[in-house]
């Protein structure tokens, strides 16, 4: 598939699907046994295509009256690679389902794109 038309397949619609909106209230109910001790809502967001690698992100967005601290969020990329319920290895079923062969797949350092977002790329390299 031409990177252009990649953009066409990771839709918000699809992507919502993958992360839906309520999964963070489980991520930290399973984190913390409580789901309003969070401190973001998480939600994957596509962010560029090539002819060898999708970028996707996880996007941290700070819950209102919490506090987005770097602290919260650094650690992720190593939780988020193996967590149940975010099951990145899933995803890329997903992808897979709809025809993009993924070689492999990483997550990259947590970006602090301001003080109430911060970000978590994806990398998906194509075969």
């Amino acid at each position: 598939m031409e990177p252009s038309g990649l953009a066409s397949v990771f839709t918000q619609d699809f992507l919502d699907e993958l992360i839906p909106l309520n999964l963070s209230d489980q991520f930290f109910e399973a984190l913390y046994g409580d789901a309003s001790e969070g401190a973001y809502d998480i939600r994957l967001k596509f962010v560029s295509a090539g002819s060898k690698q999708i970028v996707l992100c996880f996007a941290l967005g700070q819950r209102p009256d919490k506090c987005l601290a770097c602290s919260l969020t650094y650690g992720l990329p190593n939780v988020f690679s193996r967590h149940p319920l975010i099951n990145i290895n899933n995803m890329v079923k997903e992808f897979e389902a709809k025809g993009i062969k993924i070689k492999a797949w990483r997550l990259g350092n947590t970006k602090e794109e301001g003080s109430s977002l911060h970000t978590i790329p994806l990398y998906l390299d194509l075969d």
